[in-house]
This record gives C-alpha cells, structure tokens and sequence, in this order.
C-alpha cells in the first residue's frame, strides 16, 4: 500500500521547488527551446529530477513516464508506472503567470489510480483516488451538472464562430487546470482537438471523473494510459448531460484534424 501522506508531501514540494523559480515570484529563469514552439525551462528539469528521485523511493517497483525523461520502454511490462509533468502550462509558468501545475498520477494496469495536482502560484492542491472522490484544498469536488449545452461555459481565449453558443471562461495554460475547472464546477466543458501526451492528461482526467465528470478523448471514446504510443487524439472532459452533444459537435473537425 502507498504511503499516502507521503505521496502527497512529494508532490507539494515538487510545486514548492517549481514556485521557487518562479518569475512571478520575482525570480529569473533559465529558458530555450526543445523544437519551434514548444519551450522548456530550469524549473521544469529541477522538478522532474526531484520527482524521480523520490517517486522512485517510494514506490520502487513502478515505472516511469515523464514529458521531461528519455522513455524507457521497460514501463510496458509494469502493472504501476508513474506519469508526471513537471510543469504543466510551462508558457504560463515562464511568463509569470499563474496557470501551471504540477502533474503526478500513478497509473495501474492502464487506468489513474491517483492524481495530484500542486499549483502553489494559486494556492491550490488537487487530489483524487480511484473510487474515493476528488478534492480542491481538502474540499470535495463536484462537477458541473449543466445538461444544456447551448451557454456551456469553456476555458478558452476565443470561441470558433460554429461555438459561439458557448460562453467563455479564463483559461490557465495547463491542460490539467482546464479539465479541473469542469471538477470544480468551474466550466462545464474542456474539449482539445490535438495530439495530446498521456502526462498532460493522467491525474487531471482521474480528479474530474471522480469528481462527477465525462471524460473521454475527442471521439468520445474511453483514455487509456502506458501505451506504446503515449499519446490520444483530443480530450473532452464535461458535465455528463452534455457530453453526446459536446462529441455530436466536435466530430466533423476532429475526423478531418485527426486524418480520419
């Protein structure tokens, strides 16, 4: 068994590590590039090695996915892996502002068994267990119940004119704080249409179902975790009543995105 309250110091001193070098927090920063448009940071590595080092001790017999490691392909045949992002939402991290997270979830036999999320820049700590419910700060979460969709509120920038239906709501860089919202009643719809990386989505996907939520990829088809290929087309994560509506909606673009 797991040491829980462990698991869980591990993951807030991750987001301490990361919020100490922070520019928000008035601290300068090491950043560049790992391909065009897809930036990385000191804060990022820290973290990662940190989690790794510890996670390991922990847990020694899972393996290990990480956006920030080499994969090691020896994770297949491990029943436990975890699935970390060191920083999610590091564009919003690098600017300073406060739409990141840390991402930790264990992952058992293809499906999250528990998910973390430390955003300390919000004051925020996010946590489920498979089958025992999610929580904000030590408060449960309840997802959104909208069952309309037309006035969905979405976390977004700008709305495509076939989704102007839909009303808007801020939106934090990190993925994982995007499906938390819909945990949190917050939004009542995150929907991607884009390769996506398991480590993106593991521990927030885990916090919104058992907090009430839909989730699904873009075809409205189930995520599974420790593939080959780590990675799943979109991700839709809302109030149950509009789910079909949200899939009905996305089909077309996602079909012709996804070359299907």
């Amino acid at each position: 068994m797991i040491d829980s309250a462990r698991l869980r110091e591990i993951v807030v001193e991750a987001g301490r590590i990361a919020h100490a070098m922070w520019p928000g927090a008035g601290h300068a920063l090491e950043t560049w590039e790992k391909s065009p448009g897809n930036p990385v940071c000191a804060g990022d590595i820290a973290v990662d090695a940190f989690l790794k080092r510890e996670l390991a001790a922990l847990l020694p017999a899972a393996g290990w996915l990480s956006e920030e490691t080499a994969d090691d392909f020896t994770r297949l045949g491990r029943h436990l892996i975890w699935l970390v992002d060191p920083i999610d939402g590091t564009r919003d991290f690098i600017r300073g502002r406060t739409g990141w997270a840390v991402s930790v979830a264990l992952i058992s036999g293809g499906r999250p068994l528990i998910g973390s999320l430390a955003a300390p820049a919000r004051g925020e700590f996010w946590h489920a267990v498979a089958g025992r419910g999610a929580w904000r700060n030590g408060e449960r979460l309840v997802a959104s119940t909208r069952s309309k969709f037309a006035g969905a509120r979405v976390p977004t920038d700008a709305l495509p004119k076939d989704d102007r239906d839909l009303a808007m709501v801020d939106k934090p860089n990190s993925i994982a704080l995007r499906a938390a919202m819909v945990a949190a009643d917050e939004a009542d719809l995150l929907a991607t249409l884009r390769w996506g990386w398991e480590w993106d989505l593991g521990a927030a996907t885990l916090i919104a179902r058992e907090a009430g939520a839909a989730v699904t990829d873009a075809f409205g088809n189930p995520l599974a975790y420790n593939k080959r290929d780590p990675r799943a087309f979109g991700l839709l994560v809302s109030a149950p009543g509009i789910h079909d509506a949200a899939v009905e909606r996305l089909a077309r673009r996602a079909h012709l995105i996804a070359g299907r």
